[in-house]
Parts: structure tokens; sequence; C-alpha cells
């Protein structure tokens, strides 16, 4: 990530958006309810900062967050002392956990920083593989807007296009999948 946009995932502004707007939607909380599915054992890919990771400790009793960077791993490992996360320094394109392991995994605005589409079919398909049977994917990523590529110059910026999102989940080997577009987001979730 260049240097701005990984200040803007490090932000305040960022941890509210993600806490307030985009974990409710993509989860499909009921604010009053707290209806969870994410289940015992998940798997964030991407973690970057990790401010996901501090939201989805809240919800589930095991977390492991995977991060390509290794920066970006060890300071969240350190940030997680004591907290029932495991950080994992790791492409997810090639994830070195076993089949079958996670009850969920969360994939919060990382799918464009895959740099080809190729790439991003693989990290769907080690995504559906950790995936217990039933497990679910629940995720979000950001449609290809000027604004966005402003603040992916000199970064990685391959945007996945939602109309074409599903298709891609199905040939992963996911069995059941959904995408829903609001404004210059898109959520997604698919059952393995």
């Amino acid at each position: 990530m260049n240097t701005e946009h990984l200040r803007l995932c490090a932000s305040a502004e960022w941890a509210r958006l993600v806490a307030d707007d985009l974990l409710p939607w993509v989860l499909g909380e009921d604010r009053t309810s707290g209806n969870h599915v994410l289940g015992d054992d998940v798997l964030e890919i991407g973690a970057g900062p990790g401010l996901v990771t501090d939201l989805l400790v809240e919800r589930a009793p095991r977390v492991t967050a995977i991060e390509i960077d290794p920066e970006l791993a060890s300071g969240l490992r350190a940030r997680m002392s004591g907290r029932p996360v495991e950080v994992i320094t790791a492409d997810a394109t090639a994830m070195p956990m076993p089949d079958g392991r996670f009850s969920a995994a969360a994939c919060f605005t990382m799918l464009h920083h895959i740099p080809n589409a190729a790439g991003q079919d693989r990290a769907l398909a080690e995504i559906a593989r950790v995936l217990r049977p039933g497990g679910v994917l629940l995720g979000t990523d950001g449609q290809d807007t000027p604004a966005r590529r402003a603040l992916h110059v000199d970064d990685v910026f391959t945007p996945i296009d939602p109309a074409m999102l599903l298709a891609r989940l199905t040939a992963a080997g996911f069995a059941e999948a959904e995408v829903e577009s609001n404004g210059d987001r898109f959520r997604f979730s698919a059952r393995r």
C-alpha cells in the first residue's frame, strides 16, 4: 500500500466506517439483536493494520489474520498479543492452513490489492479450500471510481467487477453466492 492509503486504512475515520457501516452491512447484523454468522474459527484475509481484526475478535472465539506484508503482520501480531488472534504472514493465494479448518472467512476491501484476476481467483479458491463444508465467505470491496484510483496511485489496484463476481465465486468452489452493490461499494457472501 502507498503511504496515504495505509494512513487511511489505519485511521479513526476508517475504523468508524468499518464498525458503523461496513461490518454490520457485510455480516447482515441487526444492530439490536447482534445476530452473527461467523461461527467459532474465523479467517481474516488481508488484515493490514487490523481495524477489522479488532471487530472480528469481539464476534468470534478465535480469529486467524493473514497478512502478506511482514511489517504490518508483525505490528498486528504485537498489538493482538494476549487476545485469541493468530497473525500469519502469508500470501492469500497459497495459504499454509489445512483444508476445512474455518467456520467463516472475512475479506474486507483487499481483493483489489491482488495484482491480477488470476491471483484473485486463486485466493478465492484457497478461501473455499480452508472453509469447512457450509462455511461462509463474507466480504466487501470498492467499485472502480476515480477517487479510489487516486488513492491507489503507485499502489496495486485491480478492481473487481461485481457483475462477474458470482461466476468467479462459483468457479472457486462456492455453492451459493450473492453480491449486492451500495453506491461505490459492494458486499458479497458465499457458502462452501
